[in-house]
């Protein structure tokens, strides 16, 4: 069900979504200090690619406090923006039966984009 999920949802625009996120992550890593960001990007288009059968898990404290200032940037930044649109797609596809387990695939990059350091995606 996990492979039949991922195809449908690349058919229906996770392709679109993923080099929209690609493109995004190496234009941040032109710059020394848009690496960091980058990166986080670079992960926020790898769940867009296959969502089904993955989650995000909290690293602990492996960061610590830079994770949470960069956290606090990247929301003022932009990632505030990134998190409202998966949540409206999100809701958007839940109208409809079919479109539930999409809709919580957006709520999962909505967590994901709303404080990205300090956090990694695993296979279940």
């Amino acid at each position: 069900m996990k492979l039949l999920g991922n195809l449908i949802w690349l058919l229906f625009g996770g392709i679109f979504v993923f080099v929209e996120y690609l493109v995004s992550s190496l234009l941040l890593m032109v710059t020394i200090i848009g690496i960091p960001f980058g990166i986080q990007t670079l992960k926020l288009s790898l769940l867009a690619l296959w969502p089904f059968g993955q989650e995000v898990v909290d690293e602990g404290n492996s960061g610590g406090c830079l994770s949470v200032l960069m956290n606090v940037i990247w929301i003022c930044v932009g990632g505030l923006w990134i998190c409202l649109t998966h949540l409206f797609f999100g809701l958007l596809l839940c109208v409809t039966v079919i479109g539930i387990p999409f809709g919580c695939q957006h709520f999962k990059m909505a967590a994901l984009a709303l404080a990205p350091f300090g956090k990694s995606i695993r296979s279940k």
